[in-house]
Order: structure tokens, then C-alpha cells, then sequence
């Protein structure tokens, strides 16, 4: 009878110690990710020098997308096999 005690305070303890280690691993791994992310301050100046906030640079952006949708929409609607290059499909 005396064994069973001991068995099962060990099996208390290292329950015990094991929950601990769990609740200690998660408090570094929130402590780490706080101190990586950005204060607001931070993430306004990150925002503010974003090449999407200067409006020649969106501009020329928009440009160039709508010049690429223009070609994907032509390469689409033929049968050539674009990827071959300027010259069209060799024959």
C-alpha cells in the first residue's frame, strides 16, 4: 500500500513539473514574439516609407500591371505558344 503512495506523488510531480515546463515554454515564446513585433509608432514609419505610399511610384506600378494584364489577356486569347518568344512557334 505504501508503494501505490509513492507512485502516484511521483506521477503528481512530474505532472506537476511538466505543466510548469508547458506554461513556462509558452510565456518565452509570447515574451519573444512581443518584443519582435513593431510598436504603433513602428509600424506608422514602416507604413509611411512603403513604396506603395508615393503616388509616382503607385502610378507607375498601376501601369505596369495593367500592361502585363493586357499581355496575359492577348496571350490567352491566341494559339500561339507564346513562351517560345518573339518569333512565334517555330515550324
Amino acid at each position: 500500500m505504501l508503494q501505490f503512495g509513492v507512485d502516484s506523488t511521483m506521477s503528481a510531480m512530474r505532472t506537476v513539473l511538466s505543466m510548469t515546463g508547458m506554461v513556462a515554454l509558452l510565456g518565452v515564446g509570447y515574451g519573444t514574439w512581443a518584443l519582435i513585433v513593431p510598436g504603433e509608432e513602428r509600424r506608422k514609419e514602416i507604413i509611411k516609407n512603403l513604396p506603395e505610399s508615393n503616388p509616382v511610384r503607385m502610378e507607375e506600378t498601376r501601369k505596369r500591371n495593367a500592361l502585363l494584364m493586357q499581355k496575359l489577356k492577348e496571350a490567352a486569347e491566341t494559339n500561339e505558344n507564346v513562351a517560345r518568344g518573339m518569333g512565334g512557334s517555330a515550324k
